[in-house]
């Protein structure tokens, strides 16, 4: 995912840094599971409180094009970029759209996070497989409910 977004190699993430990264992730799912925009809006002010740096344009040296970052440098450890950049990305889905900007899959048996980057009404399904599930689902407990 990071080479195919013009992350140079060589990319090298140590266990230690992973571990960082299922951190911050497990810290972002509070976004996900905002009920509302006032709450996501909190939860992602809270999570860049201390650890965003004013914003900057960077290319990382002319290998890729010029886009913003919050982190602490180029440099900046895996776990502060991957966070500082989600809460960023997420802060701008929230403006523009006054929605939650994330969600979690309400199929019981996926429970996926996804990002809400579409026009129109929330989602409530990471995928068109995990809503076609739970409404056929739901369609065949009602042909069961309605026998004798």
């Amino acid at each position: 995912m990071l080479r195919a977004h013009g992350e140079p190699p060589p990319i090298e993430i140590s266990a230690v840094e992973l571990d960082s990264l299922r951190q911050a992730a497990l810290e972002l799912r509070q976004v996900f599971t905002a009920g509302d925009v006032a709450v996501a809006a909190d939860r992602i002010n809270g999570l860049l409180s201390g650890r965003a740096h004013p914003p900057r344009l960077t290319a990382h040296g002319g290998a890729s094009g010029w886009h913003v970052h919050v982190d602490g440098s180029d440099e900046a450890p895996w776990d502060e970029w991957f966070l500082t950049s989600s809460c960023l990305a997420l802060a701008v889905l929230l403006a523009e759209r006054q929605a939650p900007p994330a969600g979690i899959c309400a199929s019981p048996s996926c429970g996926r996070p996804f990002v809400n980057v579409g026009r129109g009404s929330a989602r409530r399904y990471c995928s068109a497989t995990c809503g076609t599930r739970e409404r056929v689902a739901a369609y065949r407990e009602a042909g069961r409910a309605a026998r004798p």
